[in-house]
């Protein structure tokens, strides 16, 4: 079955709606959840969304801030972009019906966190992402315009490829047409055929063993975009949180926020004395890569599997009140934050790099845009600054509207897109050797690809790897499409591409460590 839209838009986080949301006046649009509307990066998170509100704070200070925390390898103009057009994209949030928390003066009520050198973390208590996912779907599900598709899973983007044109990266002016799509109710494989095509499929965190991701953030969108030769960048700069839950087999990881350290607290060993004085002179606000490293090298000196989060010394009242999520989380498990330690450990949790985007959030192929998490805007550069990544979504979501609409009229649907050829597949005997295989991705990714890196774990990794990879295409050609077959291939895609730009920077930068190569390299900007 084929069907035809103007703007297809894949993934149903905060870019992806946004997007959404101002496409549907000029045509109709296709909105692709994987899962529901409800399950997205966007809604697990916790801190807020930075962006300059009230004097001392300016731009000057939120570009500086930025620059620092992406160690020297940001795009200056994307950072400029970002935090310059923040305030007028907070508005349109306010107009969706966003509940921003403000002080008993009716100003907004500000955090601060790691790498941050003023108050200007907008937030909603401690689940920010939620009600802001929350609000934006309520205005979709009232938009007449927009056609939202729950359970479909994107499989490939459509290019000349699908023609039967060889492409590689070297093919000059790639297209995208759209998108095979898996209905995973049906389980058959519709053609989604569109003008724009916008990618929004979020993180990779499905990638790691151990990550803060809902199990839906396997790469879709990078993988498509690989597979297609489109231009990956910077997947190397893979962030950790430094302060995941200590919760041995949870999946995902629960979140301890940043902004919990902006308030006050303090990182200490079992002991109880606080470390990070020793590795920052700003402490347990230090930007998340050194405060990551920092707690990775305690718990490596000292045998020890976690460190503590401590806030046991703020006042017990205003704790529950600014983070009652935390704390009702803590106290299942038998942790009263305000009087109890909070065991914590470095935990996967975003993605500086992904599809490179111009300043229109246009992509390499035309006809198709990406925005969030699967994009690599340059903002982040080699570390993402703490609340940076929601105002990114918007920002950019916004600047490829607006360059989608400026040429929608003049593109015309391929019509010549086959529907998708099963001949001669079947169910795979044993739906174990997916799980199997998806099981040595994630342990590879923890053992060799983790905070600290050298070329001899990444090598081993990309030779183990390398096997996963024969065996899963050679299983995918054989077997029925199933979302299963489709996200391990998926994973596989990014995890080589992490390790494959690991090896090739020759220096330690941001969130890559290695002990190959230690220093940064000061001759690059």
């Amino acid at each position: 079955m084929t069907r035809k839209f103007d703007f297809l838009v894949i993934g149903s986080g905060m870019a992806g709606i946004s997007f959404a949301l101002k496409a549907a006046p000029y045509g109709k649009v296709a909105l692709l959840c994987k899962t529901t509307l409800d399950e997205s990066n966007t809604s697990f998170a916790q801190g807020g969304i930075a962006a300059v509100t009230y004097e001392p704070d300016n731009f000057e200070k939120h570009i500086e801030d930025t620059l620092i925390a992406g160690d020297g390898h940001c795009n200056l103009a994307a950072v400029e972009k970002v935090i310059r057009e923040a305030p007028a994209q907070i508005q349109e949030l306010l107009r969706w019906g966003v509940d921003f928390d403000k002080d008993e003066n009716g100003l907004f009520d500000l955090h601060r966190e790691g790498g941050h050198s003023e108050h200007r973390i907008l937030h909603h208590r401690d689940n920010t992402g939620y009600e802001i996912q929350q609000s934006l779907i309520r205005q979709v599900r009232a938009n007449p315009n927009i056609e939202v598709y729950e359970n479909y899973f994107a499989i490939e983007i459509l290019t000349q490829h699908h023609l039967g044109e060889v492409v590689t990266q070297h093919t000059p002016n790639i297209e995208c047409y759209g998108a095979y799509v898996l209905n995973q109710q049906s389980n058959h494989i519709h053609t989604f055929l569109a003008k724009v095509t916008l990618l929004a499929t979020g993180g990779i965190g499905s990638v790691y063993a151990t990550t803060t991701n809902p199990a839906i953030s396997t790469g879709d969108g990078i993988a498509m975009v690989h597979r297609a030769r489109g231009v990956i960048q910077d997947m190397e700069f893979v962030q950790f949180h430094p302060t995941g839950l200590y919760q041995p087999g949870a999946r995902p990881t629960y979140l301890i926020t940043e902004a919990i350290r902006g308030y006050g607290a303090v990182l200490r060993c079992k002991d109880g004395r606080e470390f990070m004085q020793k590795y920052d002179e700003r402490g347990s606000l230090a930007p998340r890569d050194i405060v990551a490293r920092a707690i990775d090298n305690e718990m490596k000196i000292r045998g020890h599997e976690f460190v503590y989060l401590d806030v046991t010394h703020k006042n017990a009242e205003e704790t529950k009140e600014h983070f009652p999520n935390i704390y009702k989380k803590c106290l299942e498990l038998g942790i009263d934050i305000t009087k109890d330690m909070i065991p914590v450990s470095p935990i996967q949790h975003y993605l500086c790099g992904g599809i490179v985007v111009d300043l229109n959030g246009k992509t390499s192929i035309n006809q198709l845009y990406a925005a969030g998490e699967c994009s690599c805007t340059g903002l982040h550069g080699a570390n993402r600054l703490a609340s940076n990544s929601l105002l990114e979504a918007i920002v950019y979501a916004d600047a490829a509207m607006k360059d989608a609409i400026k040429q929608i009229d003049t593109i015309q649907y391929n019509e010549f897109i086959p529907e998708w050829d099963d001949e001669g597949t079947k169910l795979p005997e044993e739906m174990v050797l997916i799980t199997q295989s998806f099981r040595e991705v994630e342990q590879i990714m923890n053992a060799y690809v983790g905070i600290v890196r050298s070329n001899l774990r990444l090598k081993r990794a990309m030779n183990r790897l390398e096997i996963l990879y024969r065996e899963t295409e050679d299983l995918f050609e054989r077997s029925v499409v199933s979302r299963e077959i489709c996200e391990l291939r998926n994973v596989i895609s990014v995890a080589y591409l992490i390790i494959k730009h690991a090896l090739r920077r020759k220096e330690s930068r941001g969130l890559h460590y290695t002990i190959d190569y230690p220093k940064r390299m000061r001759n690059e900007p």
